[in-house]
């Protein structure tokens, strides 16, 4: 079940709530009982077992491929970067 993150419109708290997907969002004040507000916050993913890149994208044999004409060189942390 997801983490979600509220805020007070009125005295400007924060906190979460663990609930269901199916369940009511939160509408009142854990603090102090006015109108809340949903907020939407990134999420963290976690890759479990033998690797998505080592399994899926992974050159065999030390082969490179050229970047794409619209990478440039420019994709800070891609594996293609520099490979022009």
């Amino acid at each position: 079940m997801p983490t979600y993150q509220y805020e007070c419109l009125e005295c400007k708290h924060n906190f979460e709530v663990f609930q269901s997907m199916s369940d009511e969002p939160v509408k009142i004040c854990e603090k102090c009982g006015k109108s809340v507000r949903k907020l939407f916050t990134s999420t963290g993913i976690i890759f479990k077992g033998s690797g998505f890149y080592v399994n899926d994208y992974k050159q065999k044999g030390g082969d490179s491929q050229p970047a794409p004409a619209s990478c440039q060189g420019g994709c800070g942390g891609c594996s293609l970067a520099g490979s022009e």
